[in-house]
């Protein structure tokens, strides 16, 4: 099962999510390796003291201490500094619940640089963690109430270390966004500062984001772009009056997008290097090259391809969205090509999202930003559209939320990937 089944019910924990399988084998030469992606030589010192302590504790902030735990959490007290006093804006729409999640959540509001160092040591515990339930012996089966238990002790640990690990992920996802200069969209709600009623009223930061990418994968974020909104890809004044749970479900699709974009983005970009490029992709005109105009019914990416954008969920928007219908402004690029080179399994491998924690935070990150749906199913099968929210929004802000969902899913590769080198995760 691709990413794009998942999107389909991504938006909302009250729809059902499928998770894609997990057997997918990674290849080796996809692992994260972007310049800008923070590495250090050597660990440097937190300003904090640190110290373990008995699981499950935890203590709100007070006089500028926090105690956190998991299993084992930790007793975090930041060094003061002038720009802590006074309430803070919410630097991302999901709100972090674990301990762990908490403590990197003060680290990205105090001291972000030391997110990567402060991720490390957690990686180390849990890691060490997992190591520790592995050795431990089984009671007998003859144990009766200790067998059922020491299993159910497992299973709430083992869902606490998931919980942890996906919060993680999320946190150095916020943090490649700060490191960006580049500030999340907030949670959507009409703007109290605009009589319309308009929720997007964050800045646009289109050249800031289009830096993020490699020119190739830039050109297909334009097509993505052009397959959404049509002819409306240059109206920055024009406001639609849209369903939120269309606008959320694009936002969840293109996250996925991105995530699949940046995953063959990396392969093209290597066999770029070493020039082994198949010839069509390096600007030989071909016969995939002329037919690119067909769009979604090319036969090698056609249906893999509409599934993994979930086009035909934008295509049923209203007010005016996407007037010049599929394939509208799509224009023939490298990657493009080199993508649709791809054989149906190669294709449907690289369109899988590899992990379960994964797809949660597409799901929790998605429902944080636009609120959980109501879905009412009729008696037909067909989902009842009546108690739709509809938000007033302009083509230009749209066309940033896409923007963000893709970047957004390009950095949940990255960070997916550095994780797992350090803490296994990702079923291959």
């Amino acid at each position: 099962m691709d990413a794009a089944t998942a999107s389909a019910s991504v938006v909302g924990s009250s729809m059902t999510t499928r998770r894609p399988p997990s057997s997918v084998t990674r290849s080796a030469i996809l692992t994260a390796n972007e310049p800008h992606f923070l590495r250090f030589a050597a660990k440097p010192r937190l300003p904090f003291s640190i110290k373990h302590y008995s699981p499950l504790s935890y203590s709100k902030p007070r006089n500028g201490r926090m105690a956190l735990g998991s299993r084992r959490g930790m007793v975090v007290r930041a060094s003061s500094s002038p720009d802590s006093a006074g309430p803070t804006a919410p630097i991302a729409p999901l709100q972090m619940e674990s301990p762990i999640g908490q403590f990197l959540s003060q680290i990205l509001i105090s001291h972000p640089h030391l997110v990567p160092a402060a991720v490390e040591q957690q990686l180390e515990q849990l890691q060490t963690d997992r190591d520790a339930e592995e050795k431990k012996e089984e009671p007998s089966a003859s144990a009766g109430t200790d067998l059922v238990l020491y299993r159910r002790i497992a299973e709430v640990k083992a869902n606490e270390r998931k919980k942890a690990l996906e919060e993680i992920l999320y946190a150095l996802v916020v943090q490649k966004f700060m490191d960006a200069n580049v500030s999340l969209v907030p949670a959507m709600t009409p703007s109290s500062t605009d009589p319309s009623g308009r929720v997007d009223m964050w800045p646009s930061e289109e050249d800031k984001l289009e830096l993020l990418h490699s020119p190739e994968a830039y050109e297909m974020i334009q097509n993505h772009l052009a397959l959404i909104l049509g002819n409306r890809l240059g109206d920055s004044t024009s406001v639609a009056q849209i369903s939120k749970l269309r606008v959320g479900q694009v936002y969840a699709a293109s996250v996925m997008y991105g995530y699949f974009l940046k995953r063959v983005d990396q392969r093209f970009q290597l066999e770029k290097t070493m020039k082994i490029l198949p010839n069509a992709s390096n600007g030989e005109k071909s016969g995939i090259e002329q037919s690119v105009g067909e769009d979604m019914r090319t036969a090698g990416l056609g249906d893999s391809y509409k599934a993994v954008s979930s086009h035909p969920e934008v295509s049923s928007w209203s007010g005016g969205i996407s007037p010049g219908g599929f394939g509208h402004g799509i224009k023939p690029c490298r990657l493009r090509t080199y993508v649709m080179s791809f054989d149906g399994e190669t294709l449907q491998k690289f369109a899988a999202i590899r992990s379960k924690e994964a797809v949660s935070i597409i799901e929790k990150h998605t429902e944080a930003l636009f609120g959980r749906p109501e879905i009412v199913i009729t008696p037909q099968g067909t989902v009842d559209s009546s108690k739709d929210e509809l938000i007033k929004i302009s083509f230009n802000g749209l066309k940033r939320l896409v923007l963000e969902a893709v970047t957004f899913g390009s950095f949940l590769w990255d960070v997916e990937s550095y994780v797992d080198s350090r803490y296994h995760f990702v079923m291959n």
